[in-house]
């Protein structure tokens, strides 16, 4: 079980919500019906990435997850595009809470404290289905974010303590913020804030496949990632690898290859599965090739595909 108080929540109401969305974030937001959902950015003019977020489609108003710090600037963001369309953007962080369970057994311990009992085995990722914890509706939302399948819980903030406790009860074992990164850096998921910011396109950190509808029809930035894309056959100048390291670095760390500095390390972690330390970090195109040797902070280092761990 992982506490994700870190998250921000945005819930856009008003029946051109989907449409709205769909001329601003990068996957088919119009395609998505109740129940389901997507991962997406929000790009600048220039094709850079504001942020990155999940999409619920919830039937009666669509809920963003985005990173917490820029909660209130995506609201903003979201509110100033909004001219003749019934769309009303509000930050909820404060109002919802959220917490998750990952693992082979998460489905299991899930259903023992939802009621009605939900068979939530078949819920593809980003389906979600309300259930109820005592007083409280709770949203479950299939997830995979944190590199293991499992599911997310959103509700009131009053209700996610008690139903953490009967998570507990049911078999669930809290995890830290350490040994969570080492499973998503093994899963080589970049996180916004840390892998990506509002310099990074797409396509440099290989999120296009989740992220990037490419039958869709405009939405900002567009232009920028269709040009790399079809024009330059997907050639960006750098690209988020994995790196093997012989020993911890600092995250921000160079990279260098051969007698010239490629690129920064992002994120840092021991791998438990690996038994050894492991890095994700941006390289030149021409050093993100598997197996390309290179040194970080005087020490050798290899960089490796993406995950590590599948």
């Amino acid at each position: 079980m992982l506490d994700r108080s870190h998250l921000g929540r945005l819930l856009l109401t008003g029946a051109d919500r989907r449409v709205y969305l769909q001329g601003l974030l990068t996957n088919d937001i119009e395609a998505l019906t109740p129940g389901t959902g997507c991962y997406a950015a929000l790009l600048n003019a220039r094709g850079r990435m504001i942020s990155d977020m999940r999409v619920l489609e919830l039937g009666n108003a669509v809920l963003l997850d985005v990173p917490g710090t820029l909660a209130e600037a995506v609201r903003a963001h979201l509110d100033r595009f909004v001219f003749s369309e019934d769309v009303q953007v509000r930050d909820i962080t404060g109002e919802r809470a959220e917490v998750g369970l990952y693992g082979p057994a998460a489905a299991t311990v899930a259903s023992t404290v939802l009621q009605p009992t939900i068979d939530l085995s078949s819920l593809p990722v980003y389906g979600s289905v309300v259930g109820r914890h005592g007083d409280h509706d709770v949203l479950v939302v299939r997830s995979d974010e944190p590199g293991v399948s499992g599911f997310d819980f959103i509700a009131d903030a009053a209700a996610v303590a008690s139903l953490a406790d009967a998570l507990r009860s049911a078999g669930a074992v809290d995890v830290g913020r350490v040994a969570a990164d080492a499973v998503r850096i093994e899963a080589g998921r970049p996180r916004f804030g840390d892998d990506m910011d509002e310099e990074t396109i797409p396509l440099e950190a290989g999120i296009e496949d989740r992220a990037i509808s490419r039958t869709k029809g405009c939405y900002v930035g567009q232009e920028v990632i269709v040009r790399v894309l079809d024009r330059g056959q997907g050639r960006v100048a750098r690209h988020l690898v994995g790196l093997e390291l012989a020993s911890p670095v600092e995250r921000g760390a160079v990279i260098a290859a051969g007698d010239r500095d490629s690129g920064r390390i992002t994120s840092v972690a021991y791998s438990p599965a690996l038994d050894r330390w492991i890095a994700l970090g941006y390289v030149h195109r021409d050093h993100a090739s598997e197996g390309t040797a290179v040194i970080v902070s005087g020490r050798p280092a290899s960089v490796r595909r993406l995950p590590f761990v599948e």
